[in-house]
């Protein structure tokens, strides 16, 4: 509590704690108004800012939702693969019968597909187009074939390169064909994809901080004469400061927002493409968006970065302003 004495010597409250807890907020939600009111004044510097701001910041969470969606295509299609088993031409179908049943026990195994080679062969036949050719072979040529399906665990691909190994030491095993090449040049490719995105993600943030920096030190600049008044009649610092630094939030808010909105709107359109793409190989996959929560942390990033470029500009600029000494 903060007192005063009157001409009596008595001390009498001048403003209690309550009251000071009242009007602090009230005196932080009257600035942050009249910076909001200071923007509204200048709509075009203000739009052209908050856009240069949402783009900024579109293209780095496009990228990461690019990745994120790679991620999710990597996994299905790492969690599906198949190992195939060519058996050797001397086993016959008791012997591969045999071999199903034991390699279905194994933990790594969620089922095993069994194509006898007169099956191989009718496939072959139907796919190649070239069936009464093949009728005059006097052998079938094509091994028995196991499809190997691993669990969920096993299907990673060092899990499913251990799993090939362990499969081809089987004495009627004559080949096992595991091909991950092209799996593990799209996950290289996934993992180049995600360093350039935050290398651009920090060139872009470093950007908006300097956007927001100039456009604070230009308000500064405008309103110096007025800051110097606000100085002479004992204004501190924190109170000159606090209206641009709403300033810099309200970027913030502004810019986020209006990335978000436009990164919809980008997925939407990306989400026809791709159906119209996996259309073409009969195939279905659901573009998956910015959730909720990723969507405020790109605002909370945005306000973040407003605050940071508002900061470092009052610090500089207010500081360098004193009233004349005329």
């Amino acid at each position: 509590m903060i007192f005063k004495f009157n001409q009596d010597g008595n001390s009498q409250s001048k403003v209690s704690l309550s009251q000071k807890a009242v009007s602090w907020p009230i005196r932080h939600l009257q600035q942050a108004i009249g910076s909001l009111g200071d923007m509204w004044r200048t709509p075009f510097t203000s739009m052209m800012t908050i856009l240069v701001l949402g783009i900024s910041l579109t293209l780095p969470a496009t990228l990461h939702l690019f990745v994120k969606n790679a991620d999710n295509i990597v996994s299905r299609w790492d969690s599906s693969s198949e190992i195939s088993l060519y058996l050797k031409l001397s086993v016959t179908e008791q012997q591969a019968q045999k071999l199903v049943r034991k390699i279905n026990l194994f933990p790594e195994v969620e089922k095993v597909d069994y194509i006898s080679s007169e099956q191989a062969l009718e496939n072959f036949k139907e796919s190649s187009g070239l069936g009464k050719a093949l009728e005059y072979l006097k052998d079938n040529p094509l091994p028995a074939t196991l499809m190997v399906t691993p669990t969920q665990r096993a299907s990673q691909a060092s899990a499913a390169k251990e799993l090939l190994a362990k499969l081809e030491q089987e004495r009627e095993v004559d080949q096992g064909k595991l091909d991950l090449e092209w799996l593990n040049r799209l996950q290289a490719m996934a993992v180049l994809i995600e360093d350039i995105v935050i290398a651009v993600a920090l060139m872009l943030c470093s950007s908006v901080v300097l956007i927001v920096g100039n456009t604070i030190r230009l308000a500064i600049l405008h309103q110096k004469e007025a800051i110097a008044v606000m100085k002479m009649v004992g204004a501190t610092d924190a109170f000159i400061q606090r209206p641009f630094m709403y300033t810099g939030a309200w970027y913030g808010i502004a810019g986020g927002f209006f990335a978000s909105i436009l990164i919809a709107v980008l997925a939407s359109y990306l989400s026809g493409a791709l159906v119209e793409l996996t259309d073409l190989y009969h195939s279905s996959y659901q573009l998956e968006r910015l959730s909720f929560s990723e969507n405020m942390m790109l605002i909370g990033l945005a306000i973040a970065l407003g605050l940071i470029g508002s900061y470092v500009s009052v610090r500089q600029h207010i500081r360098a302003i004193e009233p004349s000494s005329d």
